[in-house]
């Protein structure tokens, strides 16, 4: 089976096909024009998914049935009416992941602000996860590069799919035993460094950029935070704070090997103000051993001057572990067929890339 990955761009999605090694042909976009800001192949049935953010038109959500093209619009997300004109609605799908294998129909969504959200018929319809909505805890959550707190992380444990993990920002760490019935705020050992230091390791005030799990290992996870790398062996109650890690511990993006929790890889650039890879030189960085140590890739990437910097859903691995892919947010895509040793540029020339997701499989 070729291997498919996806693209949601500032002006679309397009779809890269690798026909052969080293080898990917690009076909014709969906959705030209518009904001594309999650994309989803669900493994158990091979629909697909387009969450787009229209502007005026608002958030808008597009299913195709497996192996077509025809897409049709489903419900998205929404808050429930409240009577208040002042009341939450839905800005961003900023997350979509399918539950688990025992779940067929069932997929959950994170949004800006920071609702989570579950529908159990394909996206047909959405039930806002209340038991988190409202938590008091809610109201110190607050906005990191946008406005309003979001949810981008959502990890399901594909052993116990009762286990819902998620990331905020800026709301820290959540973990849910019971399908999203209730939850605990979980998050121990993360710092934020902008906050004072009295209140650093406040769990409800950090800023995780993105967390993800090894699917093979589920409990062990890693997060790319807003000023550090951290991770996790014991399903993110404790995170334990990597600080060597050249040539910046900040970014957004972090993906782990399917099958190998030690290995890791991160896209660094230079924090808060400018926001650009360092020194102008594009690298990817990969731990091999749990983050004892790190390698700083290059091979294929520009080295000076670039400036691109990858968002936190723009970095991905496929089922194999050996086949990556990242985009940047002045269009430049590139793959490594050998875990991030050498990279190849696809383009250099797509619009601004919010997220990139290779086809999974059960």
């Amino acid at each position: 089976m070729n291997q498919k990955l996806r693209i949601g761009t500032r002006k679309g999605l397009f779809v890269y096909e690798r026909t052969g090694k080293g080898q990917w042909r690009c076909g014709e976009p969906d959705f030209l024009g518009d904001p594309v800001s999650m994309v989803l192949r669900d493994p158990r049935n091979g629909n697909q998914y387009t969450a787009l953010n229209l502007g005026h038109f608002g958030v808008k959500l597009h299913r195709a049935e497996s192996g077509s093209r025809e897409w049709k619009e489903i419900d998205a997300p929404k808050f429930p009416k409240s009577g208040d004109e002042d009341g939450p609605a839905v800005e961003l799908i900023w997350e979509l992941v399918p539950g688990g294998a025992d779940q067929p129909d069932t997929l959950w969504a994170g949004t800006i602000p920071g609702g989570l959200f579950k529908s159990t018929d394909r996206g047909e319809s959405w039930t806002l996860i209340e038991s988190l909505w409202n938590r008091p805890e809610r109201a110190n959550w607050f906005g990191g590069g946008y406005d309003k707190p979001g949810i981008h992380s959502i990890c399901v444990h594909p052993n116990n799919t009762r286990c819902v993990r998620l990331a905020i920002s800026c709301g820290g760490v959540w973990e849910s035993q019971d399908a999203g019935e209730t939850w605990a705020q979980t998050g121990q050992g993360l710092r934020a460094a902008f906050l004072p230091p009295d209140q650093a390791y406040n769990p409800e005030s950090q800023d995780p950029h993105r967390m993800v799990s090894c699917p093979a290992s589920p409990d062990h996870m890693w997060i790319q935070h807003h000023n550090g790398i951290f991770r996790s062996d014991d399903g993110g109650h404790r995170w334990t704070e990597l600080t060597d890690v050249p040539p910046s511990v900040f970014g957004f993006a972090v993906a782990v090997h399917p099958q190998d929790p030690n290995t890791a890889w991160f896209a660094p650039a230079i924090k808060d103000e400018r926001r650009v890879p360092v020194d102008g030189k594009l690298i990817i960085n990969r731990t091999r051993d749990g983050g004892k140590s790190f390698m700083a890739l290059s091979n294929g990437l520009p080295q000076g001057p670039a400036y691109d910097l990858t968002y936190r859903h723009s970095l991905d691995v496929d089922d194999s572990g050996d086949i990556l892919a990242f985009g940047s947010t002045t269009g430049g895509l590139w793959v490594s067929e050998d875990q991030g040793d050498h990279w190849q540029c696809l383009s250099e020339h797509l619009p601004p890339i919010y997220v990139v997701r290779f086809d999974k499989h059960f």
